[in-house]
């Protein structure tokens, strides 16, 4: 049995870990933000290998005492030694997806590039080429890579005690049973509900019906062409300047915040925060396009960069980095979706039928919940699969059924999300939910023109991740978490127009 930690040596691991996460987000802001072609983590790994050592995760796993820091570092090193074996295969993943390119009616176009392309193609037929290729070189070039990583995640989660890669995140206290359950609650409520609203989105943008959908096609009616006048270019900056001036937040003075708007070539064409040092040096990259969907990335990131940019510098690192990350996936959303509210509309854009747009942006969200939803079972089933590669027509039925849109069964593996990070997700649209549904209680519709509102927000976000997105909501609201809320909030917007 392992021997627990002396708390000398808890606090050089907890330092140890401080660095090492700055060092891999300081390396991804290299590679995603185009300043460099190569994404070199592995040295970076090998600079703290005792983070990824198996006997510190099986001594942390014996150094419990019931409090959520301990169990963070547990959780990161455990972590850590899983990523170890697979560091290769990550760096190559990166690698390939910035160098590999398609060439679609004579057009080489980057990997990277493929995706925002179907969601600005107006000819169906070259957004089934463009979803091919894209295909293609996902089954040539990374499935044996993702495979190669499966495999060894599976093997190597015994090692650490726990029967499966699914046990070892309850034993983490993922709350992945309960979660389940009020997913299969969530498809049953929607079910009409989505076949309703998305044919109506479908027919209103491309024509036809849901069941005239093809997975090339989604990506088409998310990007909202038809309001592109409403969400330019030119105003997503000043659009977010001035919501975060509403809220008391002077975008352009925080320090701590660097804003790269650089255009390169390599760049990743989404907009992301990267917190390199919580809370002193918090990056917000964007490469402006503008339109809705744009806009709602740009936003989405924001959220993240004032949690991060906001978060105490006198909390622990397992309170700064580790923890719920619903916590900021919640407050991501909540900037996000003031890009769908309605009285956001008119209050900053003077926008054109604004419910009419946030009808339609409650049936995107639906469709994305519902989509996490299943993807979450399948993940249950996958990480509990002897043969991952038998799992292929599971993916396609689960995925297929929730959406009544059939995926490829070429993304079985590249649509998986390490550590359960669906869960985290699904969590945090329950969690932004039900905040939205206090601050409008409390502060009124336009509640983020108030700054008794902004005040709440940055001393919530002053908390960094201390606590669990259902502690945060209970401390607020009184309430627990429900992903059915989502479903009230949808309604809600549906029934507005």
């Amino acid at each position: 049995m392992a021997a627990p930690l002396t708390q000398n040596e808890l606090d050089a691991l907890s330092a140890d870990a401080d660095r090492f996460m700055a060092e891999l987000d300081e390396e991804a802001y290299l590679h995603f933000a185009g300043l460099k072609q190569t994404f070199e983590i592995v040295p970076i790994y090998e600079r703290h290998a005792r983070l990824t050592e198996l006997d510190t995760a099986l001594r942390l796993g014996a150094s419990l005492d019931g409090t959520r820091r301990r169990r963070e570092l547990w959780r990161f090193a455990a972590e850590q030694y899983l990523g170890n074996f697979v560091r290769d295969e990550a760096e190559r993943v990166a690698e390939l997806e910035a160098t590999l390119a398609a060439v679609v009616d004579d057009e080489e176009i980057p990997f990277r590039m493929l995706r925002p392309r179907i969601m600005n193609e107006d000819d169906r037929a070259t957004r089934e080429r463009l979803e091919r290729a894209r295909n293609d070189l996902t089954e040539e070039h990374l499935n044996p890579l993702y495979l190669q990583a499966a495999g060894v995640v599976h093997r190597e989660a015994e090692r650490l005690g726990a029967p499966t890669y699914t046990d070892l995140y309850r034993t983490f206290g993922f709350p992945l049973d309960d979660l389940a359950d009020q997913c299969r609650r969530f498809l049953d409520s929607t079910e009409r509900l989505w076949q309703e609203a998305g044919s109506r989105l479908f027919r209103t943008h491309l024509g036809f019906d849901l069941d005239e959908a093809k997975r090339w096609d989604a990506p088409r009616v998310w990007r909202g062409v038809a309001w592109d006048d409403a969400f330019p270019r030119e105003r997503m900056l000043p659009a977010l300047e001035g919501t975060l001036d509403w809220l008391g937040v002077d975008l352009r003075s925080q320090e701590n915040v660097e804003l790269d708007l650089e255009e390169r070539p390599s760049k990743d064409p989404r907009a992301f925060c990267v917190p390199i040092e919580i809370p002193e040096r918090v990056i917000l990259v964007m490469k402006p396009q503008g339109g809705p969907e744009d806009w709602g990335a740009l936003f989405h990131e924001a959220g993240h960069t004032e949690h991060f940019a906001h978060t105490s510098a006198s909390l622990a690192v397992e309170e700064k980095r580790l923890g719920d990350n619903a916590v900021t996936e919640g407050w991501a959303m909540l900037l996000e979706h003031l890009t769908i509210d309605p009285v956001w509309l008119e209050r900053l854009l003077d926008f054109p039928r604004p419910h009419e747009f946030a009808a339609e942006g409650a049936t995107q969200l639906l469709w994305f919940v519902r989509r996490y939803s299943a993807k979450l079972l399948y993940e249950l089933e996958l990480h509990a699969a002897a043969d991952v590669t038998q799992l292929r027509n599971r993916y396609v039925e689960l995925l297929g059924g929730a959406l009544n849109v059939e995926p490829s069964d070429t993304d079985y593996l590249a649509d998986v999300d390490d550590g359960f990070y669906a869960s985290e997700y699904l969590r945090a649209w329950a969690f932004e939910s039900q905040l939205r549904s206090y601050l409008r209680e409390t502060f009124g519709n336009a509640w983020f023109t108030r700054r008794e509102a902004g005040s709440l927000l940055r001393e919530l976000w002053g908390e960094g991740q201390k606590h669990t997105a259902d502690e945060l909501l209970r401390e607020v609201t009184g309430e627990t978490l429900e992903l059915e809320s989502v479903a009230d909030r949808i309604r809600e917007a549906l029934a507005a127009v």
